[in-house]
């Protein structure tokens, strides 16, 4: 084989012991946890949002964020469910770039795995710890998730996994909502078969042992938008895209919960982050006119952090994005309040 093989690594579990959840902290996640679950099976009728930067660079600008975020949150908290956004491993889409804080904990030196998992574990606690928020993270390596697993309320499984069969079989075993973005051809079977691999109970092979999952009820989907053979951004939110989903959610009767959070970000917005502004109040807008739509949509996905835009790494703008643009501070508050307005 052409791998050089560094050094071992500390299990997930050897992890979680050296940078322990408190039981106080432990209760607080957990309460929430349930609020969240009764959103995606209709008990409640708050919006999620899950908000936050395309990747979490650096853990002091990502703590400065998250608890501007909690602030926010207490103004909104009759409508609105927030789930930030604390990205800790980047999918690329040639495998070329910076691959998040898991990989590089130092975006300008070189990759420190061991490092990597340490600060991102750090990053989630102390989110968790000092605003009471449960976190969103991205599912890039399945076999990572345990370290995890007792902090995340929220997994995201990426538009370039969603076909892969463990994160299918993992996201199966878990007990907190998971995501299934659509795949960037935009093929919308393909999430709903990953969704319903996920809400479906399985035995496999994970991290060297045979394993039996349950199925998780709350797999649901997440529309990204897609690009098409053309390699041109091309969005999947508009009131008809909604409208498919739902007439699509209610041919499969086996699934439970049927959900969509809408990205509006990526391709739905070509990148162009001042856009998730419009289409965040289109998706309301189609969710007042359609009663399927309403019930279907529980949230948005929007890329935010304290800096609008993005900037190169090495310029060291605190709270600009490393990767994809976002939303700035100003702007996000203000989209937060009306969307609240408008609920």
């Amino acid at each position: 084989m052409k791998m050089e093989f560094i050094r071992k690594l500390p299990i997930p579990k050897e992890i979680k012991e050296q940078f322990p959840l408190s039981k106080k902290t432990a209760r607080v996640k957990a309460a929430r946890d349930e609020e969240m679950k009764k959103i995606f099976t209709g008990e409640s009728d708050k919006f999620i949002l899950i908000i936050g930067p395309c990747s979490a660079d650096r853990e002091d600008a990502v703590l400065d964020y998250v608890g501007r975020l909690a602030e926010v949150q207490e103004k909104v908290k009759d409508k609105i469910f927030i789930i930030p956004r604390i990205y800790t491993g980047k999918p690329r889409t040639t495998g070329d770039g910076y691959k998040g804080l898991m990989h590089q904990p130092d975006p300008t030196a070189k990759p420190d795995m061991l490092r990597g998992i340490i600060a991102m574990r750090q990053l989630h606690l102390q989110a968790l710890e000092q605003t009471g928020l449960g976190c969103a993270d991205e599912m890039l390596y399945p076999a990572n998730q345990r370290s995890l697993s007792d902090i995340l309320s929220y997994v995201a499984v990426g538009a370039r996994s969603v076909e892969n069969q463990e994160h299918r079989l993992v996201s199966s075993g878990m007990d907190i909502p998971v995501g299934m973005k659509n795949p960037t051809s935009g093929d919308i079977s393909v999430m709903m078969n990953s969704i319903t691999a996920a809400q479906h109970a399985h035995t496999f092979l994970f991290r060297g042992w045979e394993v039996q999952s349950k199925g998780n009820p709350y797999a649901h989907a997440i529309l990204r938008g897609y690009v098409n053979k053309h390699g041109q951004a091309q969005p999947n939110y508009h009131y008809e895209d909604l409208q498919f989903l739902a007439d699509t959610y209610a041919a499969h009767s086996d699934l439970a919960n049927p959900a969509v959070i809408v990205d509006t970000n990526h391709s739905n917005s070509g990148k162009k982050y001042m856009e998730q502004i419009r289409i965040a109040k289109e998706v309301l807008h189609s969710m007042r006119h359609s009663t399927d739509i309403r019930k279907l949509v529980k949230g948005l996905m929007i890329e935010s952090y304290i800096e609008g835009g993005t900037q190169k790494i090495g310029e060291c703008i605190y709270g600009k994005s490393i990767t994809d643009p976002c939303l700035g501070w100003d702007d996000t508050e203000r989209l937060i309040y009306d969307i609240a307005e408008a609920l």
